[in-house]
């Protein structure tokens, strides 16, 4: 699901359990403005990041624990995640 602001819903879409969760943050952000994208660790792939990125936004993912390549977390953003305004 993506909410924006304060966890108000703007889009969902409902796959199988056994479907990972991270092929669908593509879809589930297409044509919608960010400044922060806020994730938990399922959603950490390249190709996510990517796509926010060429959004203009800033990835607030967790690194998945066997990922290569880390990428710099901003915790106290993401502490808050359900709590702040990022849409």
């Amino acid at each position: 699901m993506a909410v924006r602001g304060l966890g108000c819903p703007v889009r969902f879409i409902l796959t199988a359990g056994q479907r990972g969760d991270a092929p669908q943050g593509e879809p589930l952000l297409a044509d919608l403005p960010a400044k922060f994208v806020m994730a938990d660790t399922a959603y950490d792939s390249n190709r996510l990041r990517a796509n926010i990125a060429v959004k203009g936004a800033m990835a607030v993912i967790p690194n998945n624990p066997s990922r290569a390549q880390k990428y710099p977390l901003d915790k106290h953003l993401y502490a808050r995640r359900h709590l702040v305004e990022c849409c």
